[in-house]
């Protein structure tokens, strides 16, 4: 009974926090306020005042030139206390070949996207993601500004465009880098440890270091070196996490050797 009682009372907090949190949460586009929007169409509508007016002008520009040039319609709309929802995609005309970045300061991430299907045969879905974490997390907002990770993320989605499609968003970030060093540095572990000898006669293990390379080389190539090679050039990271791959499995093959008790050269 009193499980049952446990269990019943769970079930109903849990319904009505999802009943607040679906009454309380703001959807951009779930209103319709037209008269929030200016007289006069402009690539740029910043609600929030986001960014300073020698910026915004300069980000105007340069998405109606790229506009131009390529025929990608870009658009970014600030938010806070209102917001114009439906109303935009018909002041913008939002088609198939238009990106919307609503940058809204209500929510724990910043940005969000709404994407025509064209965008999503040259950038994927989880580059979408991986730019909304990297550019509008409050970490990055707070030590960047608001402004420039909205002119950062248009940027990012410009160049991937100019380069017909990018799977990952460019550049490596100092968070996303010492994740790749950890999962190396860990690699080079497991990889020390498996090769370990068993026997007096045996130098190293290097059969347990192939039965176990699926898990050390996973952690090290597709988690210590992909996100590298598939991001940035530069050879300074990955020539990191390859020492840190390295230091790791020489520090833990060797490890017994430390933790192994002396012996006496004479019996008592």
């Amino acid at each position: 009974m009193v499980n049952k009682f446990i269990q019943r009372f769970l079930i109903t907090v849990g319904a009505c926090l999802l009943i607040l949190t679906i009454c309380f949460t703001p959807s951009a586009l779930a209103v319709n306020n037209p008269e929030l929007l200016p007289d006069i169409e402009t690539p740029v509508v910043d609600l929030a005042n986001f960014l300073p007016k020698l910026q915004e002008e300069s980000l105007i520009k340069n998405l109606e030139d790229f506009e131009a040039e390529t025929g990608w319609k870009m658009r970014v709309l600030t938010q806070y206390d209102r917001s114009p929802g439906r109303a935009v995609k018909k002041f913008w005309g939002l088609d198939d070949k238009s990106i919307l970045l609503v940058a809204d300061g209500r929510g724990g991430n910043l940005l969000a996207f709404s994407i025509g299907d064209d965008v999503y045969e040259l950038l994927p879905r989880n580059f979408w993601i991986e730019l909304q974490t990297r550019f509008g997390n409050m970490y990055y907002t707070r030590e960047h500004g608001e402004n420039n990770a909205i002119v950062e993320a248009l940027e990012s989605v410009k160049g991937c465009l100019i380069k017909q499609g990018c799977n990952s968003v460019p550049g490596l970030s100092q968070e996303l880098w010492i994740l790749t060093l950890i999962s190396s540095i860990v690699g080079g572990v497991i990889l020390g440890v498996a090769v370990i000898p068993r026997t007096e006669k045996q130098v190293i293990a290097w059969q347990w270091g192939l039965i176990m390379s699926p898990l050390w080389g996973i952690l090290f190539i597709a988690f210590g070196m992909g996100p590298i090679i598939t991001r940035t050039p530069e050879f300074l990271p990955l020539f990191r996490n390859i020492i840190g791959f390295a230091l790791g499995a020489v520090v833990a093959f060797l490890s017994p050797s430390f933790i192994q008790p002396p012996t006496s050269d004479s019996e008592t």
